[in-house]
């Protein structure tokens, strides 16, 4: 049976004056499924999460969310729909269970229904425990759980999730992660962005967005499989300095430095190869090894933002 659709954009944007923040964005999500939504600071990610929530409208385009116009049905969207910012938005002098139960009348949640509704959620989320610690005295992956639990209070259909790993430790995003996981699991649509590609490897399907427009759609695997064809690894010394001197040849479409290495996606790899010792001969730069190698999705951006400009 085919799984239904949670998220439809058709063609979204939005411009603040002459300044074009989302340009003319489409995509489908369905769900139960994780969408990782991959850019830098500043690429119109948040803009988008604001504009399918209801809290922004659209300069054009619409979306269906939920099941709802989020142009004409703003309010009905709200109740079906949860969100977690980067940022702890909760209360800090209160309690978790005070915070928990404060939103949970805000939503409109019976009490009947509240009280065995805040025992799933802190179960769910591992703050059984924590019940009385007040929120902020809490470390960051614990308030964003908290944030995660505050969310789902009222099962939402679709949960935003607008970097919500940003500034905790590893471990505790990974733990994040296990309860993201959980959610999905029980049919609800993650829509999650992030600027760390090894989050990215999470998503069922992600899609990079630049400068307000979606350069690909697709799963991690297949994105890495595309670029990995043309994909070679560099050893070499000075690092910054064979940066800046080997992307400016033609064939090579994408540059990323890793460590000591730069991976390069090029057109030929081996009309290529002849091109960057000619140059670290004339330069001075010292090549230890070229070698193909299989594409990240850091390899994947580089390259689709470098073809973008």
């Amino acid at each position: 049976m085919e799984q239904k659709i949670a998220i439809d954009v058709k063609d979204l944007s939005k411009r603040f004056g002459k300044f074009v923040a989302v340009d003319r964005i489409s995509f489908v999500i369905r769900y139960g499924e994780i969408f990782g939504f991959l850019g830098a600071n500043g690429a119109g990610k948040s803009t988008t999460i604001r504009m399918l929530c209801g809290i922004l409208a659209p300069t054009n385009g619409t979306a269906n969310v939920a099941g709802f116009d989020i142009n004409r049905e703003t309010e009905q969207l709200k109740h079906s729909i949860g969100y977690v910012s980067q940022r702890f938005s909760l209360y800090s002098d209160l309690t978790v269970m005070e915070n928990l139960r404060f939103y949970g009348e805000i939503y409109g949640i019976g009490p009947s229904v509240l009280s065995s509704r805040l025992e799933e959620v802190l179960d769910i989320s591992g703050l059984k425990n924590w019940r009385n610690r007040i929120a902020g005295e809490l470390s960051g992956g614990w308030k964003q759980k908290l944030a995660l639990a505050n969310a789902i209070l009222h099962r939402p259909k679709v949960l935003f999730l607008d970097e919500p790993t940003s500034g905790i430790d590893p471990i505790s995003r990974r733990s994040v992660w296990e309860l993201l996981y959980q959610l999905a699991d029980q049919g609800v649509t993650l829509f999650v962005s992030t600027h760390y590609m090894e989050e990215a490897e999470r998503c069922n399907q992600i899609a990079f967005i630049s400068a307000g427009r979606i350069l690909k759609i697709g799963k991690p695997k297949e994105l890495k499989k595309e670029v990995s064809q043309n994909l070679i690894e560099i050893e070499c010394y000075p690092l910054m300095k064979a940066s800046r001197l080997f992307q400016k040849i033609p064939q090579v479409v994408g540059l990323t430095a890793y460590g000591t290495t730069l991976h390069l996606n090029v057109l030929d790899p081996k009309a290529v190869e002849g091109q960057l010792q000619e140059i670290a001969r004339r330069e001075s730069i010292e090549i230890i090894s070229i070698k193909s190698i299989s594409a990240s999705l850091e390899d994947v951006f580089a390259t689709l933002t470098e073809k973008s400009r």
